[in-house]
C-alpha cells in the first residue's frame, strides 16, 4: 500500500516538475517574444537607397527607442510641451520642424522597428533633410543629406524630459489614452502598464542631469537648425561637468563627403576636429544610439552603408532659373577673390580665426581633453577608427561649395540669413531674423527670414547672444553692387 502511494507521488511530482518547466519556458518565451525579439523592418524602407535614409533604423531603437503608442499619444497627453519659440504650438512633432512626408506615418528621420514591441528612434536624416518651397502655396522638395534648417533639436530633447517629469506620465493617464487609439492584446497592455510606461520614465529622467545644460537661463535657445554638437557629445558622451562654453553651429550638409581626403590635409566638422569620413560618420551615429551598439557588426554594416551612401551623394542642382550672363561675370569675381579659399589646396583645411574673425563660441566649446576622452570612450566600444583630431582648435575649416544654395543661413553658427547678406560687411547684416521657414529667397539666396509667415513658423536668431555673433568672414564685402549680385548668381550653380 505504502509502495502504490509513493509511486503515486513520484508520478505526480515529475508530472508538476514538467508542468513547471514548460511554464518556465513559456514563460522565457513569452518574455523575450515580447521584449527583445527583433523583427527586420518592412521591404518598403530599403527599396531605394533615399527611403534608407530617411526612414532606415541605424540600431538607436535599443538604447534610446521610446515606445511606439507612447510616443503615439505624447501630444494628446501633453500639448503644451509642443512648444515654438517658448509658447505652445499646435501639429503635434510638427511643431519641432520636423520634415514630414505626405502619406508617411512619421517624420523623416524617425524609424520605426518591433524589438519585442514596436519602437520609435531616429537616424541621421533627422538632422540632415533640408526642405524648400519656391512659395507659400507649395509643397515642399525634400533634400536628404542636407541641412535640416527646420528642425528644432533642443525641444525635441527638452520635451521628452518634460513630459517625463510630468505627474501624468503614468500607467493610468497613459494607458487610459492608448486604449482610445488602438486595442492591446492583454499581454501587451500588461506589458505597457507594469513594464514599458515606468521603465521608460525611469529611462527619460535619467537623462535629465545629462541634458542640464539645456535648461540654462544664461543661454540663449539653438533655434531651428542648429545644435550645440560639441557640448553634446562632452556632457551626453564623455560625461564632462558643466561649463560656461557655448558653441551653437547650424546643422552641416553632408552630401558628396567624397570630396574630403583626409591625406590632403582636409578636416571635417566645422572646426576641423575629425580626421576623416568615416570617424564623423560614427561619431554621429553613435551619438544617436546614446550608447554602444548592440550589435557590433550590424553596426559597422550600418556605418559602411551611410558612409558609402553620403560618399557618393551628388549636391542638388539649383532648380530655379540662372541668369547665365551674370553668372559668367561671377565666375570672374569669384576667381579672383573667392577661388584662393573655397576652389585651392586650402579648401577642407583650417583657416585660422584670426584671419576669418567669426564668433569664437565653438572653438571654446572642444578642446584636446575632451577629443581624447571621447577617442578613449570609443575605443573602449571595441571601436577602432582614426577619431577625433586631439589638439586645441584655433580656426574653423573653410568649406566646400557644393549645394552652397541650399545651405542657408550661413557662417558656422547660421548667423547670416543669405548668401547676398554675407557680402555686406558685419555691421551692416541683419542683426535679428527668423531661422526655420522654408521658403526660398532666390533673389538673395537663402531662406525668407522676417515677415509674417517667417516669424510665425521661426525661431528668433538675435546675433548679439551668446554664440551667435555674425561678425567676421569680411571678404568680398567692399565689392561693387554690381560684381556681388554677379557672384552671388555664380554661386547658384555651385
Amino acid at each position: 500500500m505504502n509502495a502504490n502511494i509513493t509511486a503515486t507521488r513520484r508520478v505526480w511530482l515529475r508530472a508538476a516538475a514538467v508542468v513547471l518547466i514548460l511554464l518556465i519556458v513559456a514563460g522565457a518565451w513569452l518574455g523575450w517574444a515580447r521584449g527583445f525579439r527583433e523583427e527586420p523592418q518592412p521591404a518598403w524602407v530599403f527599396e531605394s537607397a533615399e527611403a534608407r535614409f530617411k526612414y532606415g533604423s541605424i540600431g538607436a531603437e535599443h538604447d534610446a527607442g521610446v515606445p511606439y503608442w507612447i510616443f503615439y499619444v505624447l501630444p494628446r497627453v501633453f500639448p503644451e510641451k509642443f512648444v515654438q519659440d517658448g509658447k505652445p504650438a499646435p501639429g503635434g512633432y510638427a511643431a519641432l520642424g520636423v520634415a514630414w512626408e505626405q502619406g508617411q506615418e512619421l517624420p523623416v528621420g524617425f524609424t520605426k522597428k518591433t524589438i519585442g514591441f514596436p519602437r520609435v528612434a531616429n537616424n541621421c536624416a533627422a538632422c540632415h533633410t533640408t526642405s524648400y518651397r519656391s512659395d507659400a502655396d507649395s509643397n515642399p522638395v525634400f533634400v536628404t543629406a542636407g541641412a535640416g534648417h527646420t528642425v528644432n533639436i533642443q525641444n525635441f530633447f527638452r520635451l521628452l524630459i518634460d513630459c517625463a517629469k510630468d505627474p501624468r506620465f503614468n500607467a493610468d493617464i497613459l494607458m487610459a489614452e492608448i486604449n482610445r487609439v488602438t486595442q492591446l492584446d492583454l499581454i501587451d497592455k500588461l506589458l505597457y502598464r507594469f513594464a514599458i510606461i515606468p521603465i521608460t520614465k525611469k529611462r527619460l529622467l535619467e537623462r535629465e542631469a545629462q541634458f542640464a545644460w539645456l535648461y540654462r537661463p544664461d543661454f540663449p535657445d539653438w533655434g531651428r537648425g542648429r545644435d550645440d554638437a560639441m557640448n553634446l557629445t562632452k556632457y551626453f558622451m564623455i560625461r564632462a561637468p558643466m561649463d560656461d562654453t557655448f558653441g551653437p553651429t547650424d546643422i552641416p550638409a553632408i552630401w558628396n563627403l567624397g570630396k574630403y581626403h583626409w591625406d590632403k590635409g582636409h578636416r571635417l566638422n566645422y572646426a576641423g576636429d575629425s580626421h576623416d569620413v568615416y570617424s564623423v560618420v560614427i561619431d554621429s551615429a553613435l551619438g544617436v544610439l546614446g550608447a554602444a551598439p548592440a550589435d557590433k557588426a550590424d553596426f559597422a554594416a550600418q556605418v559602411k552603408w551611410l558612409q558609402d551612401y553620403l560618399t557618393h551623394k551628388a549636391p542638388p542642382k539649383y532648380p530655379f532659373p540662372i541668369d547665365a550672363e551674370r553668372a559668367a561675370a561671377g565666375k570672374s569675381v569669384f576667381d579672383a577673390h573667392c577661388a584662393s579659399c573655397h576652389a585651392s589646396e586650402r579648401t577642407g583645411t583650417r583657416i585660422a580665426l584670426a584671419e576669418v574673425g567669426t564668433d569664437r563660441g565653438r572653438l571654446e566649446s572642444w578642446n584636446k581633453w575632451a577629443a581624447i576622452k571621447a577617442n578613449e570612450t570609443v575605443a573602449a566600444m571595441g571601436i577602432e577608427r582614426r577619431g577625433l583630431v586631439e589638439e586645441d582648435l584655433g580656426g574653423y575649416k573653410i568649406p566646400f561649395l557644393d549645394g552652397i544654395w541650399l545651405r542657408a543661413p550661413y557662417l558656422h553658427n547660421g548667423s547670416v540669413p543669405t548668401l547676398r547678406d554675407l557680402l555686406e560687411p558685419a555691421a551692416s547684416r541683419p542683426k535679428v531674423f527668423w531661422r526655420g521657414y522654408d521658403v526660398f529667397d532666390q533673389a538673395k539666396v537663402g531662406f525668407v527670414s522676417d515677415g509674417y509667415d517667417a516669424r510665425r513658423t521661426g525661431t528668433r536668431m538675435d546675433t548679439a547672444g551668446k554664440g551667435g555673433g555674425n561678425q567676421g568672414h569680411e571678404f568680398g564685402t567692399a565689392l561693387a553692387a554690381g560684381d556681388k549680385e554677379a557672384l552671388v548668381e555664380y554661386l547658384k550653380t555651385q
